[in-house]
């Protein structure tokens, strides 16, 4: 009832449709038309012009930094990837007044009182297995350059840390300092998408892991170099940055 707004009766309703799990209560929540608030687009307009670019029909990154403030988040915070998928942002550090105006109402968010009360919801959503995917999908796009087929690899590792700290992939930090170490160039859209399979089948200790398996090549190389490097069995070095 706190992050929703919902009323008791609506509240529960939710919670026994999904058998008492919370966040299954909220996906039947927000699913429901006639629970959505419904938004005042007067309101949503004065939003949009609060953080808008003086010089641009946008909001740009100081807007989001001025949003960030005045919700209490930090804008490194992954809560404001959650935001941007939700806005379907085309580009990091930018909403256009559709997608800015559009994602607030399909969240029913007309103020920043609202927009606080559903931080909680939207972080809760990257416990979702699906739509982590989703949002791991969505955020290649997202964070590379304009007119760039591939993602910048400073940029892709800083995704990567942000993404994994969530999920806890032991590997990350292995996974980042290979790249920097061996690879040195942008990321394809194969190799991202291989590589939340690859968290998602392949265990840490690589028990699991078929070499004759269809893996990006940079994937089979990274596992060589855990075993040159002498991971163990937990998927811990005894080597790397020891």
């Amino acid at each position: 009832m706190a992050i929703t707004g919902a009323r008791q009766k609506a509240a529960v309703q939710a919670l026994k449709a999904s058998d008492w799990h919370l966040e299954g209560a909220f996906d039947v929540f927000y699913s429901q038309p006639q629970s959505k608030t419904h938004t005042d687009s007067r309101h949503l307009e004065e939003l949009y012009n609060r953080y808008k670019d003086p010089y641009l029909d946008m909001i740009m990154a100081d807007g989001i930094a001025r949003l960030c403030n005045d919700l209490q988040v930090d804008p490194q915070d992954i809560v404001m990837l959650v935001v941007s998928w939700h806005m379907k942002a085309a580009t990091m550090c930018e909403f256009s007044k559709q997608e800015f105006v559009g994602g607030l109402q399909s969240l029913g968010i007309d103020s920043l009182e609202k927009f606080q009360e559903r931080i909680p919801f939207m972080r809760s959503e990257l416990k979702d297995e699906q739509k982590f995917r989703e949002i791991y999908t969505f955020s290649f796009g997202w964070a590379k350059e304009k007119g760039q087929k591939s993602l910048a690899l400073d940029t892709a590792i800083g995704m990567w840390q942000l993404l994994f700290a969530e999920k806890h992939w032991p590997l990350v930090d292995h996974w980042c300092q290979f790249l920097q170490a061996r690879h040195n160039k942008a990321i394809s859209r194969d190799t991202w998408s291989q590589l939340l399979e690859f968290t998602r089948t392949v265990d840490s200790g690589l028990a699991n892991y078929d070499a004759e398996g269809a893996w990006p090549y940079l994937i089979d190389e990274f596992v060589d170099y855990l075993n040159e490097n002498g991971v163990g069995a937990d998927g811990f070095s005894r080597t790397i940055g020891a």
